[in-house]
């Protein structure tokens, strides 16, 4: 790819809004995207990312809003005047063209000459390292080099921003994880915009610079991976993203209380509406009931489950709440974990201790 490419392009979305009948599929959402940037667009089915993309790809038309790419009012801008490279879930690539057809596509559209045509496409399937198969028939391909093909015709007119939906979903666990690193890679080399729809939070946290939580048409938080998973905005975020329980607290003067006893270190639970103390499971200890520098939860062992390099202990604290704590496969680990039944004394760091309440 051209040096030219390494200009990549902002994308600024103001009070968007699509419903169709009573159903608001886009709820005045508002988003700036950095040039150059990764950004996950991540909810549940329904939530709304992925008529937020196809909105930006010119396929949906908002009922009020503004999309502007660099500055540039695209609303009005049929999908092929947008100039972004598309990469869909199902790759949509032609079973009837081999892969140098398939990958030349948008180039013929777009009226390239032949010359130009066989450079550019040998530079994007060199990139998805596919060159040596560019006369292969697509039905040929695996699963893995279809999503790279798909890729490399996404890439091969150079877009400045690149709108991806779900474009991993199809594929094994251990390739799925492989090409997350890869499109990761490839991102940091091009330089492009992208924003990238997904189901799956461990891709969003792995790939994102950035990451937008939506859900009922809104975006309910946007931040780094790190601060999304650390710093939940409030306990849909909390419950969403990761592994976690909230546990519901008490209030008393001010003072945030569980099992009756004062949380310390905990940020204030004051404007929280109906807080919630967050526990993950990495972020417990097995501890002593006098243990210092944490607070500790008091329950009995539910049940022990085998997870591969991990297991989960599934722990009672009563009153029908519960909290799991997530311990290593190893011989040291397994010499010391309880049994169902027991009786156990868990610790959450004053640092890790965090409220959340409802979304307001």
């Amino acid at each position: 790819m051209s040096e030219e490419h390494k200009l990549s392009m902002s994308i600024d979305i103001e009070k968007l809004t699509k419903t169709y009948d009573s159903f608001a599929a886009l709820d005045d959402v508002s988003l700036s995207i950095k040039s150059g940037e990764f950004l996950s667009l991540l909810g549940s089915s329904g939530s709304g990312k992925t008529t937020l993309l196809m909105a930006l790809a010119g396929f949906v038309r908002p009922d009020a809003g503004s999309i502007r790419f660099g500055g540039r009012e695209m609303i009005f801008e049929p999908p092929h005047k947008r100039d972004v490279g598309m990469m869909f879930q199902s790759y949509a690539l032609f079973p009837h063209m081999n892969v140098f057809q398939n990958v030349a596509y948008p180039l013929k559209l777009r009226g390239y000459k032949r010359d130009d045509i066989r450079q550019r496409v040998q530079q994007a399937l060199a990139t998805v390292e596919l060159d040596h198969l560019i006369e292969r028939g697509i039905t040929e391909m695996s699963g893995g080099q279809r999503q790279r093909i798909a890729l490399a015709r996404a890439i091969v007119f150079e877009p400045k921003i690149l709108l991806m939906d779900e474009p991993l979903s199809a594929l094994d666990k251990r390739l799925r994880e492989t090409m997350q690193l890869e499109l990761r890679r490839l991102h940091e080399r091009l330089g492009m915009t992208v924003v990238y729809v997904t189901h799956d939070q461990r891709e969003a946290l792995t790939m994102s610079d950035r990451i937008a939580v939506m859900s009922k048409g809104r975006i309910r938080q946007i931040d780094t991976p790190v601060n999304l998973y650390e710093r939940p905005a409030n306990r849909f975020i909390a419950e969403f993203v990761g592994e976690s329980s909230c546990l519901p607290v008490t209030l008393n003067a001010g003072q945030a209380l569980f099992q009756g006893r004062p949380l310390r270190g905990a940020n204030t639970a004051v404007g929280l509406k109906n807080p919630s103390l967050v526990v993950r499971p990495e972020k417990l200890q097995f501890v002593s009931p006098e243990a210092s520098d944490y607070n500790v939860l008091h329950g009995r062992v539910a049940d022990v489950i085998f997870q591969g390099e991990s297991q989960l202990v599934q722990i009672d604290l009563g009153e029908g709440m519960a909290v799991a704590i997530r311990r290593p496969t190893n011989s040291s680990a397994n010499n010391h974990l309880p049994v169902r039944g027991d009786a156990v004394v868990l610790g959450l760091h004053v640092q890790d201790t965090l409220l959340v309440g409802d979304d307001q």
